[in-house]
């Protein structure tokens, strides 16, 4: 085996055996429960977060503001929102948006995850390294301003954790910077683009399905006013929520679960699955389940309202998967789906520009996720 080959087995080896998503055994256990016990420590899923979130909201509207109107392709703004909470939560800080190390950053990571499915290992690796170098000039800076007694965010804590096992002679944990790299690589790309996917997905949706966009306006107008949308007020905004959950459930952005592997033999319809086989649910079965959907192809938010038009929950709604891999930045996504679809309602309505067909607006392109083709509104 040549030097080429032995570097490209060498990053597939770790990318495959550390961080969160793809790992397996106790690395996974202990940095799955170190990654959720610090995320909320930093505020995912409470109002800190919220306050977060709805910060960016104001400097994503200033943003579209200076569109006047015009159509433009709202991929950029919108990756440079969503992609600023999880920086926020895992470096300690934001950027702007023309800050060009952190557009360079998003490029790489929505690049990185293209090539996923596809065959070109050479640009991938060449990706990954970039990637790591970028990260770990970043780890080298959080390093050297690093105050044990104020962690700024997840990278912080993680580099605390692993300082105090080291001086306490311990040094063959599953705290070292492989695990570190790909947990932060993890976090950031599988809590900023599926969020942004499904964010896209929905306005388009929106522009495609303007009576429904007028529905959403006058509940949010009705129950809000003016005011900033809070998570509070989703109890009272039934039609909002079932037309948000609706988004999630058409837009099926994950349509091939993450690798999991059976604990136990099992026959599944029929076919007999040894126990440790490795398995792809997939969770087109159950969100286009026509024994569960009443028109489980068509954008309809009645799936998840009652007859009395409140919002009402599916047992076969399950954009996140399930079980122990279910996807450890739920409530993150759910709050920032929420408050950013809100707020960019309350205060724009969208539109396809003149002159786009149909068949142009319905366009995807599959990678790791199904993502709507660049397009203008």
């Amino acid at each position: 085996m040549n030097k080429e080959n032995l570097h490209i087995k060498h990053i597939f080896y770790y990318y495959f055996n550390s961080g969160i998503i793809w790992a397996n055994g106790d690395s996974w256990k202990e940095m799955r429960r170190f990654a959720l016990t610090n995320l909320r420590d930093f505020g995912m899923g409470k109002k800190a977060c919220e306050n977060k979130i709805t910060e960016e909201c104001d400097h994503l509207t200033e943003v579209l503001r200076k569109c006047k109107g015009k159509q433009f392709i709202i991929s950029q703004p919108i990756h440079c929102a969503v992609s600023n909470i999880i920086c926020s939560i895992v470096y300690g800080s934001r950027y702007e948006y023309n800050d060009p190390e952190f557009t360079s950053l998003i490029k790489r990571v929505n690049r990185h995850l293209a090539l996923m499915m596809s065959p070109s290992i050479q640009e991938f690796r060449n990706l990954d390294a970039d990637i790591r170098k970028h990260n770990l000039e970043l780890f080298r800076r959080l390093e050297e301003t690093l105050n044990p007694q104020m962690c700024r965010g997840f990278v912080d804590a993680f580099l605390v954790h692993k300082k105090n096992l080291e001086e306490s002679g311990i040094t063959n944990s599953h705290f070292h910077n492989e695990n570190l790299l790909r947990s932060v690589t993890n976090i950031f790309s599988g809590g900023s683009e599926t969020t942004v996917t499904t964010l896209k997905f929905g306005l388009l949706l929106m522009a495609k399905n303007p009576k429904i966009q007028n529905q959403v306006q006058e509940e949010l107008s009705s129950v809000v006013g003016s005011r900033q949308v809070q998570m509070e007020d989703k109890k009272n905004l039934s039609f909002t929520n079932a037309v948000i959950h609706e988004i999630q459930r058409l837009a099926n952005i994950a349509p091939m679960s993450l690798p999991h592997k059976t604990t136990k033999d099992i026959t599944f319809q029929g076919h007999f699955i040894k126990k440790g086989t490795t398995v792809y649910p997939l969770m087109v079965s159950v969100l286009f389940d026509e024994s569960e959907w009443e028109r489980p192809h068509s954008f309809y938010p009645a799936h998840f309202l009652d007859k009395d038009r409140k919002f009402v929950k599916r047992d076969a709604f399950l954009p996140f998967s399930a079980g122990r891999r279910v996807c450890p930045g739920e409530s993150l996504a759910r709050m920032e789906l929420f408050i950013f679809f809100t707020n960019l309602l309350q205060h724009f309505r969208f539109s396809p520009p003149p002159g786009v067909s149909e068949d142009e607006r319905n366009q995807v392109q599959l990678h790791l996720i199904v993502d709507p083709l660049p397009h203008k509104l």
